[in-house]
């Protein structure tokens, strides 16, 4: 565990909770979280508040009192930003029990706090500010995007000026397209917004910086903000609005500025020497939500996974074919079923290397992070910031609700049920699809970038697979694949380039060659996952463990490679004959994984007081009935 506290000094924080020694799954599903910890979080997320009506402000004053209660009952979010495991607990954790309350957590905590914590150069002025916020007696949102521009991150046009005689800050929306969006209620709780605005000073644009803004008081909004009533979202509930700004005035200290420097004779410095830089340093919020959202799109999944293996073994069918039934012997339920648990599982591999990236780099820089010869900006700044995090945010997304719709659609009516949890945890993860960095333009620019580092010939000859049955068939079949990728995608831009004269970064050459950008920023995100599922694996050391890993692991490639067939036999990366093979390995990797489904679902669920769904209850039936208001008709 990276920065965290002592057992001792955690409880001081948390009640103790009974002390248990992980299993070697355990432990990578739920991380290195002290038990007391893990208990505190349980107890705080098990309480269930009386039903919210769809009014904002009572939506608004139910979150509210959630976030009061995580405040209360856990270390403080400035120890838990430095605590990566702890904080990562956290987002999981909620989002399986309140996927509204886990994004406001992220917009508060992760975002909100965040910069202030990493990017104010002295604490001491926002003191009281940080108390307020960590006591979840006012609220936090982060303003980034702007709804007038796609792709407004790298043009933002909120604006900052710089006033010298009062050493103040003018914050203002040029125009209604600058207008900012995000989840920002004022229903009696005090708003504080951090906004990402360019700075102006002396009529010099001195680049995207976070600045603090108060947006409203328990009276309601301040002067100079202007608020548009709640814009519904009904994936993701939450009190979503446009916000602009008329010249309201911030003091010095509300500058976020990291280690830029403005002295009184107005002469502005940044040691990071040019905008994007600056932008990139701004946004390293980025990487904390990056290593994060991983770990709570893999508990979505694994949930998910779960549930619908319950229902599936309990569930019997009443077709021809067989009557009575249970739904978990047909072949097609266990590819769905049991596929979806393989991977969540290598999702959960996938997380907890992205949670290791994010905490190295709080001590220092990480692979992938803001260099000199990091990725240039493109389409978005978030490979920019850093390359393999930016991946894991779109492939852990996309993933996890690929997994969701199948638990969905293989689960019937009930599973579109809201009780059941799943089109909760599926309206999150499509939120996150453009938020937190849009998977798409983050795929794009993936594959721009690999496409650009080529160089040499497609190789003559590969190294031979191993058998599709083992767990590094998968890994070694994507590196080959995402190769072969890169050097079709680099011909095809230098033909493009050659043909029409243009520089290889232009417009007119990528734009025929986004979806292949596409398809192999894809790739390369799903071949980081592979490699985290080996990495794991060769991580445990107990043999019964092992055994029962290992099928999981290699039906995750099994299914991926059918899933991705297309892909794989145009790049001539596979054959038409050795998918063939692929469905016999699949039941056969089937059978070796049903004998552990018991364990897997013991070691993937999180406490049913935590989830609340009825779909994984022993008696479906029996279950959804306690959750139902019977009427009775009068009898004569």
């Amino acid at each position: 565990m990276v920065n965290t506290l002592p057992i001792h000094a955690l409880e001081a924080h948390v009640p103790a909770g009974p002390a248990s020694v992980p299993t070697p799954l355990h432990a990578l599903v739920h991380g290195a979280c002290p038990p007391p910890f893990v208990e505190a979080l349980r107890q705080a997320l098990s309480h269930d508040p009386a039903p919210v009506g769809a009014d904002p402000a009572g939506r608004d004053a139910h979150l509210t009192l959630r976030l009061r209660r995580l405040s209360e009952n856990l270390p403080s979010a400035r120890h838990m930003l430095q605590a990566p495991e702890q904080l990562a607990a956290l987002i999981a954790w909620t989002a399986a029990a309140e996927p509204a309350l886990c994004m406001t957590l992220i917009n508060h905590t992760l975002l909100g706090l965040g910069s202030m914590t990493h990017l104010a150069p002295d604490h001491a002025p926002l003191e009281k500010k940080l108390d307020q916020l960590e006591s979840a007696r006012a609220k936090c949102s982060y303003l980034i995007t702007e709804i007038g521009q796609s792709n407004s991150h790298l043009a933002t046009r909120t604006r900052a000026v710089f006033d010298p005689q009062t050493r103040e800050f003018i914050l203002t929306t040029p125009d209604p397209e600058a207008a900012k969006f995000s989840s920002v209620a004022a229903h009696g709780v005090p708003r504080t917004g951090v906004v990402l605005a360019r700075l102006i000073v002396a009529g010099n644009d001195c680049g995207v910086f976070p600045f603090v803004a108060d947006l409203s008081d328990e009276s309601g909004l301040l002067p100079g903000v202007e608020m548009t009533g709640p814009v519904e979202l009904s994936a993701l509930p939450l009190d979503y609005a446009l916000v602009r700004f008329n010249d309201v005035r911030l003091p010095w200290e509300h500058w976020l500025r990291d280690d830029a420097t403005l002295a009184p004779d107005g002469v502005f410095h940044d040691p990071l020497g040019s905008p994007d830089r600056r932008l990139q340093r701004t946004l390293c919020v980025g990487q904390g939500l990056w290593g994060t959202l991983p770990g709570a799109a893999a508990a979505l999944a694994r949930q998910a996974g779960v549930l619908a293996a319950r229902y599936a073994r309990g569930r019997r069918t009443q077709g021809r074919l067989a009557p009575g039934t249970p739904l978990l012997e047909y072949r097609s339920q266990q590819h769905a079923v049991l596929g979806a648990m393989a991977d969540a599982f290598a999702l959960t591999c996938a997380a907890a290397r992205a949670l290791d990236l994010w905490a190295t780099s709080l001590s220092g820089p990480t692979e992938g992070g803001p260099t000199e010869g990091g990725d240039t900006m493109a389409f978005a700044p978030w490979t920019a910031v850093n390359r393999p995090l930016s991946a894991y945010k779109a492939h852990s997304i996309r993933e996890a609700a690929r997994i969701i719709t199948l638990c969905q659609r293989h689960c019937g009516f009930a599973g579109l049920l809201d009780t059941n949890r799943l089109a909760a945890y599926h309206g999150f993860l499509q939120a996150f699809e453009p938020a937190g960095g849009d998977s798409q333009l983050i795929y794009y620019d993936l594959g721009r970038a690999l496409a650009d580092e080529v160089s040499g010939p497609v190789p003559a000859a590969t190294p031979p697979l191993p058998s599709a049955q083992h767990p590094q068939w998968w890994p070694d079949l994507m590196l080959q694949h995402t190769d072969r990728l890169a050097h079709r995608l680099k011909g095809r831009c230098d033909t493009l380039a050659g043909a029409g004269h243009h520089s290889k970064g232009s417009f007119a050459v990528w734009n025929p060659l986004l979806d292949e950008a596409a398809e192999l920023g894809a790739a390369y995100a799903a071949r980081l996952a592979a490699d985290d599922v080996v990495r794991a694996l060769t991580a445990v050391t107990d043999a019964g463990t092992r055994t029962a890993l290992e099928p999981l692991a290699a039906l995750h490639g099994v299914l991926a490679a059918r899933r991705h067939a297309g892909s794989l036999i145009a790049a001539g990366t596979l054959a038409p004959t050795d998918l063939d093979a692929l469905s016999e390995i699949t039941d056969r990797l089937c059978d070796a994984v049903l004998p552990h489904l018991p364990w897997l679902e013991d070691a993937f669920a999180l406490p049913p007081d935590v989830v609340r769904a009825p779909l994984g209850a022993e008696n479906y039936g029996e279950a959804l009935d306690r959750t139902l208001n019977w009427k009775h008709g009068a009898t004569s």
